[in-house]
């Protein structure tokens, strides 16, 4: 039966059904037309009987009444005419007789028939000897014997007739209704077998209704399951008709939930642990932008110190020469001045040599801030479609952080001029303290070595109010990376938070091979953005160089290189399907960074 279709277990009763009202309509038609044929034979058999034994006892009873009449009458011709038809009807009573006993069936019609011809024979003896005495000429014995022997014999006999008629009558009477009980008994056969039919056919359609509705409400079941949210159950397809195909394409719909689901999940667990891990990277690079521009202030202060420096300088040259006139006379005060100008000088000499290695710290900051904005780009294109704005930040950050790296290479050219100026003037001051004892007699070629050295501060005190001005501009480029930096982080948070419903809406559904986990809430990593504030001015005494400088910078007979990254510890690619691992710490025992 389930591998029957629908339509034709709908059409399987109806066509039985027929089949069998047909069959038998035409056996309940054949099987009345034989009973009419047989009964109608049987009656006309039986009713020719009848009639032929009325005809009998008709005959029997007119052939009496001419005896009877002859022997009573006084004419000789009445018993002259009767005599002939007498025997005549004799004849035909005898041979109706005979037919009779031959169609006598039953054991009372036959004994009645032997008691009809023992009877009739008295009767015709009694008859014939009253006729003898009526035609010897002795007409009162006749009418004696007539009424004595002849009249109880006749009656008798007709009596006999009379039951045997009687008996025939009962049998076709009896025919006729054996003939309605079998039609009756026809009636009766159909409508069992009617409802036989109609019986068979209740219960094969409970059968058929059990078969379509039972398995219907079974994938409804399923349906309502899979509304639930619930693809852990199995589905078995058991059946070959239309249900089957249900159930079939319900199995494969539940396979391709589970599949898209499971995928899904997948993806959005990756999406929730890339972008935890970008909001995190993105906290360090916030920290450091932060920790940046505190140290652009405090490079902003030097210089500030630098140039109240130079000026000091300046108006000391101014003073000297001025006072270059009577330097003869003061020689040895001259000497303290030229003392305390070489003091001033190896200062000078010291500022500049941090400045240079401050310079290396921002040009390091710079190309790390590049690396970062490189390794945040990769990152972002990870992220796919949801990453996209993060990685237009990313380049923006990539190209600040390229320009604050011509600025600090700029700035570091000036400083390198600066110092080998200031190099050039302490070995003046030097050679002019070897040759003080020579100052008074050449008054004139000190006043022209002071107005270098004069001249030569004015350019330093150029150039230093260049550098403080780059060093300005970079603080503020800066500034600006960092609030790019808490946009970059609050849409990594928002990609994270939406990444954390996903996987929280995907995780209503239960999957086969087990109930779905919970929704793991969306891992904070404490991040607030906050509007980036410049910090207030460090004291003059420049603190030690960050981590993030290479110890080669702080030696002043080397040149000073930008510091290398570490390399990535893993390929910021990673497979699709498989969840991007977290990101290794950078180092604490030194200033390079890694990939996040």
């Amino acid at each position: 039966m389930k591998s029957l279709s629908i339509a034709t277990k709908l059409w399987l009763p109806i066509i039985v059904l027929a089949f069998f009202v047909t069959l038998m309509a035409g056996g309940t038609y054949f099987r009345t037309q034989a009973l009419l044929a047989k009964s109608m034979v049987a009656q006309q058999q039986q009713q020719d009987i009848y009639e032929l034994a009325l005809r009998w006892r008709g005959l029997t009873e007119a052939n009496s009444a001419r005896a009877i009449a002859g022997v009573l009458s006084s004419d000789p011709v009445v018993a002259a005419t009767f005599k002939p038809e007498i025997e005549a009807a004799s004849t035909q009573v005898a041979e109706i007789q005979k037919r009779l006993e031959s169609l006598a069936v039953s054991e009372g019609e036959k004994n009645t028939m032997a008691k009809i011809a023992k009877l009739r024979e008295a009767y015709i003896a009694a008859r014939g000897a009253a006729i003898k005495l009526k035609e010897t000429g002795n007409a009162e014995a006749a009418v004696a014997a007539l009424k004595d022997q002849t009249q109880p014999a006749l009656n008798a006999y007709l009596a006999a007739q009379q039951e045997f008629v009687g008996i025939e009558h009962e049998r076709a009477q009896a025919a006729r209704e054996a003939a309605g009980a079998e039609r009756m008994r026809t009636v009766w056969t159909a409508a069992g077998v009617m409802f036989t039919i109609v019986a068979c056919l209740a219960v094969s359609t409970f059968f058929l209704t059990r078969s379509i509705t039972t398995p219907l409400a079974r994938l409804v079941r399923q349906a309502e399951r899979i509304g639930r949210n619930d693809l852990s159950g199995h589905i078995e397809v058991d059946r070959a008709d239309e249900i089957g195909e249900v159930q079939r394409a319900l199995s494969a719909m539940q396979d391709s939930l589970n599949r898209i689901v499971s995928e899904v999940r997948h993806s959005a667990d990756s999406i929730q642990t890339a972008s935890s891990e970008i909001a995190s990277g993105n906290l360090d690079l916030s920290q450091r932008t932060e920790q940046t521009a505190s140290n652009l202030q405090q490079t902003a202060t030097a210089m500030s110190q630098l140039t109240g420096t130079v000026k000091q300088s300046a108006d000391s040259a101014a003073t000297a020469n001025q006072l270059a006139g009577s330097a003869a006379q003061v020689a040895q005060r001259g000497g303290e001045v030229v003392g305390q100008v070489v003091s001033t000088m190896d200062e000078i000499n010291a500022s500049s040599k941090r400045i240079n290695d401050i310079i290396g710290v921002i040009d390091g900051i710079a190309f790390q801030t590049n690396i970062l904005a490189l390794n945040a780009a990769v990152e972002a294109a990870r992220a796919g479609e949801q990453g996209r704005g993060f990685a237009v930040v990313a380049s923006e950050v990539r190209s600040l952080a390229q320009r604050s790296a011509e600025a600090a290479r700029e700035i570091k050219t000036l400083i390198g001029a600066s110092v080998d100026r200031v190099e050039a003037g302490a070995r003046l001051v030097q050679d002019a303290g070897s040759t003080m004892t020579e100052i008074v007699g050449s008054v004139g070629k000190v006043s022209d070595i002071i107005g270098e050295i004069r001249a030569s501060t004015v350019e330093q005190s150029e150039g230093i109010g260049a550098v403080n001005g780059s060093v300005g501009q970079l603080d503020h480029m800066t500034q600006q990376n960092a609030a790019l930096v808490e946009q970059s982080a609050a849409a990594a948070e928002s990609l994270r938070e939406q990444a954390g419903k996903l996987a929280e809406l995907v995780s209503g559904f239960k999957l086969q091979g087990g109930l779905a986990r919970e929704a793991a809430p969306p891992a904070s990593n404490g991040f607030k953005p906050s509007p980036v504030s410049p910090k207030p001015a460090a004291s003059p005494a420049i603190s030690a160089a960050p981590k993030a400088v290479p110890k080669a910078a702080a030696r002043p007979s080397a040149k000073s290189t930008p510091p290398k990254p570490n390399p990535p510890a893993s390929s910021p690619a990673t497979s699709a399907g498989a969840a991007p691992s977290p990101a290794p710490k950078p180092a604490a025992d030194d200033g390079d960074w890694e990939t996040f």
